[in-house]
């Protein structure tokens, strides 16, 4: 039987279809891919940026603020960043970033496809973006050009930005570049910061087990921040450390001696090699005037005047005698108080909560209390760890654990409370409960001769307080004025044995319409003392009958001469008692002239300032001394104002200055005003001149028995301890112009004239000659010579040697 003629016809047809499909499949990829290939010639390469960024790196470095000597004391920008070349970077940091970050780096040409192929597996099994296989060079580019956004045209430029780092830079300058560049959490940027952020060492100084801590920080910084997330952290430290031993960089008993290394990790602002942020916030703002933004990000390098060892001297001198004069007014009870939940999960998150608002003090460490009684006191802080103070670590504190206890002093589980270490040996001493003082302070020290800031402390805790005491705080400076008034009475022709009455002054309409009568701080009067025993025993009522003598308008314009705003002194005679408001920086700046023969100077804190490469952008060259130019007061004044001042320090308020630094040129003044509301002490010695101040903020009493000698003057004297260890004792000669004259010294000019002998004594004396002339004939009388009004008369009295 023949078949039907129709089914052959029917068998061709269909291969005919089959190729046709084919072929339009296969035509319909072709299109597919250079369409693909047009858009991504035109959308991702077209939008590629340059890598100009890479090729001509400039990292951002901070500016940084050293000490004279070269120690960092501030840095200021929001990336930390310590640019190191790839050279001297330790071999084991640099195994351990590419070993978890990118095994293969040496290897492939940018991307590892080895290693993209798995992400595809990551990405198809759980979703885009489950999985990533970004190289170092990847990693780059998405630092220098692109987001972190996980979509496909962010991948596309990654790969393409890759292929073009890895043809213009070699495989060193790449990682040079990322481990740069790469953020590491806590503001640091690249390893090297990193290291300083986190453990304040330099790369060459790390462990083997903090090298994998920080190297595993480029994935996260923020999940692994060992600061933040110290269980994660180590999660991922060990997980470095397990693929270092897998590739052979590290054996097993390394790996085993770094798994059990504890982390010590700081949690805490970053610390400079001296206590000087005061001292760092003036310079960053003098910098900041003259460059703006660009300060933070150029790697500009501030060269102060300061002398690390002097800092740390007025740091530490601040601290111990404000602590000192805090304990001595009692315990004032707890900070806060905190309920402490039943859950130990829930408390302990309590804890932390209030510990974290309370920053830690330089030893003096936050805690809350978890038990009290009178012998025991057991207590948590931020880290979890539980101490028990016992013994001499609660007697400061212990009017807060008696029975009677107020209750804002009582001292009970939920107190917020702080401890410190007992004694000096940190590592032996026991801890005692302490607390922050609520009494301001300040020091300064310049160079007497060229005005350059030697130490600054303008508070006790930059980080509890930013307002710089030296240079913002107008304080009145009370008896420390006096020098002044007793220098402008040289000046018109007194000397420093002329008599002034110590005796009861009422002085009718002089408050504000009623009777004012000054009074001596000891409340005892003397007699007849000289201008010398008045001012080293700091006599207020001598002190005003001299300013009334003088004139008060005299002595008022006379404070210009020390650099002193006129508008801040009253024109009044409470202006000798030191009425008016100075700052301490002023009073130093004042007191150099006395120190330094009579000479202005203008004190200084920059002394050179260099960009990221070196280049001097400002430079400030310490200006010669006693020039004729700055000379503002007269050598004579000069030397007899010293010789009064260092009898102050010799046998009157500040003796104990002389006796404990044991030299002859220590000088200055005590200053304490009007119920012991500011307390100073202004002095100098070794051409360093200094000032120290203490009092509130909100202005209240220091206490009855508190003095510019008890509160200021310890300061200042630990202080010159050390500042004056190898400085030689400077004598100054007599200038010419001086004469002795009833054991004392006084102005060959104004010998034998009766009317300078005595303030409200009566001296007999010759009659007093004609008034002095210049050599100019036709000139106006010497200003010493000017008429000053008679004395009253009175009966001559006995004066006892002093």
């Amino acid at each position: 039987m023949t078949k039907p003629t129709s089914a052959l016809p029917r068998q061709r047809q269909r291969p005919r279809k089959q190729q046709g499909f084919i072929f339009f499949l296969l035509a319909a990829i072709v299109l597919v891919i250079a369409g693909a290939a047009v858009w991504f010639l035109f959308a991702v390469v077209k939008n590629v940026p340059s890598i100009e960024a890479v090729t001509d790196y400039k990292p951002k470095i901070p500016l940084r603020i050293y000490t004279a000597d070269k120690v960092l004391i501030g840095e200021f920008g929001e990336e930390h960043r310590d640019f190191v070349p790839i050279a001297q970077i330790p071999p084991m940091m640099k195994r351990a970033v590419l070993a978890i970050e990118d095994a293969r780096f040496y290897e492939h040409k940018g991307i590892d496809w080895m290693g993209a192929a798995r992400a595809v597996k990551a990405n198809v099994t759980g979703g885009f973006g489950s999985g990533g296989a970004s190289t170092i060079t990847m990693q780059v580019a998405r630092n220098f050009f692109l987001s972190r956004e996980k979509v496909l045209s962010r991948k596309l430029n990654e790969v393409v930005l890759a292929y073009k780092i890895e043809d213009a830079l070699t495989k060193d300058q790449i990682l040079e570049l990322y481990m740069n560049q790469i953020y590491l959490g806590q503001r640091s940027y690249g390893f090297a910061s990193a290291a300083r952020s986190y453990f304040g060492k330099k790369l060459d100084q790390l462990t083997i087990a903090e090298t994998a801590m920080l190297a595993g920080l480029p994935q996260n910084p923020a999940r692994h921040n060992p600061a933040v997330n110290p269980k994660r952290a180590k999660m991922r430290q060990e997980q470095v450390l397990r693929r270092l031993r897998d590739l052979g960089d590290i054996d097993e008993a390394q790996y085993a001696k770094a798994v059990a290394e504890p982390m010590r990790v700081h949690a805490r602002p970053q610390e400079f090699g001296t206590h000087a942020q005061y001292v760092a916030e003036l310079a960053r703002q003098v910098v900041f005037a003259q460059y703006a933004e660009e300060s933070y990000t150029r790697g500009i390098r501030v060269y102060t005047t300061i002398d690390s060892k002097a800092q740390e001297a007025a740091y530490d001198s601040v601290r111990r005698n404000v602590l000192a004069y805090d304990n001595r007014h009692g315990y004032r009870g707890p900070e806060a108080r905190i309920e402490l939940p039943e859950s130990e999960e829930e408390r302990e998150e309590a804890i932390v909560e209030a510990l974290q608002k309370r920053p830690s003090s330089d030893g003096l460490e936050p805690v809350v209390v978890l038990s009290a009684s009178p012998k025991s006191v057991k207590v948590e802080n931020i880290d979890g760890d539980t101490i028990t103070i016992t013994g001499a670590g609660l007697k400061f504190a212990a009017s807060g654990l008696s029975s009677k206890a107020k209750e804002s002093q009582r001292i009970a589980p939920g107190a917020v409370v702080r401890i410190s270490k007992l004694g000096k040996d940190a590592a032996k001493a026991e801890w005692g409960i302490t607390q922050v003082p609520l009494v301001a302070a300040a020091f300064v020290a310049l160079d007497a001769e060229t005005g350059a800031y030697q130490a600054l402390v303008g508070g006790f805790d930059y980080n509890l307080q930013k307002f710089n005491h030296v240079t913002q705080a107008w304080r009145q400076p009370g008896s420390a004025i006096k020098p002044f008034v007793y220098s402008a009475a040289l000046e018109k022709g007194y000397n420093p044995g002329t008599l002034i009455l110590d005796q009861e002054l009422v002085m009718p309409g002089e408050n504000a319409g009623a009777d004012w009568s000054p009074q001596n701080d000891d409340g005892v009067f003397d007699g007849p003392i000289t201008m010398r025993y008045s001012l080293a025993h700091s006599k207020n009522v001598p002190t005003v009958r001299l300013l009334r003598a003088v004139e008060v308008p005299y002595a008022h314009d006379y404070l210009a001469k020390f650099g002193f705003d006129l508008a801040r002194h009253p024109k009044n005679l409470t202006l000798a008692l030191g009425t008016g408001a100075v700052t301490p920086l002023q009073m130093a700046g004042a007191y150099a002239v006395f120190a330094n023969g009579g000479y202005s100077v203008k004190p200084y804190l920059i002394s050179r300032v260099e960009d990221g490469d070196g280049t001097v952008l400002i430079e400030n060259k310490a200006p010669e001394p006693r020039l004729d130019a700055t000379r503002v007061l007269d050598p004579c004044n000069a030397w007899m104002t010293d010789s009064m001042l260092r009898d102050v320090t010799r046998y009157g308020t500040g003796a104990a200055a002389t006796k404990r630094l044991g030299r002859t040129d220590i000088a200055g003044k005590t200053g304490t005003t009007s119920d012991a509301i500011d307390g100073w002490f202004a002095g100098y010695g070794g051409n360093v001149v200094a000032v120290a101040w203490m009092g509130y903020d909100e202005p209240k009493s220091l206490g009855g028995r508190e003095f510019g000698a008890t509160l200021a003057l310890p300061i200042w004297m630990d202080y010159m301890q050390v500042a004056l260890a190898k400085r030689p004792v400077v004598e100054r000669p007599e200038p010419e112009g001086l004469m002795r004259e009833n054991d004392d010294w006084i102005y060959a000019e104004f010998a034998e004239m009766p009317q300078y002998r005595g303030i409200d004594v009566d001296v007999a004396a010759p009659a007093a000659p004609e008034p002095y002339l210049t050599d100019d004939e036709d000139a106006e009388p010497h200003p010493r010579a000017d008429s000053v009004p008679p004395p009253p008369n009175a009966a001559p009295v006995f004066v006892p040697a002093q």
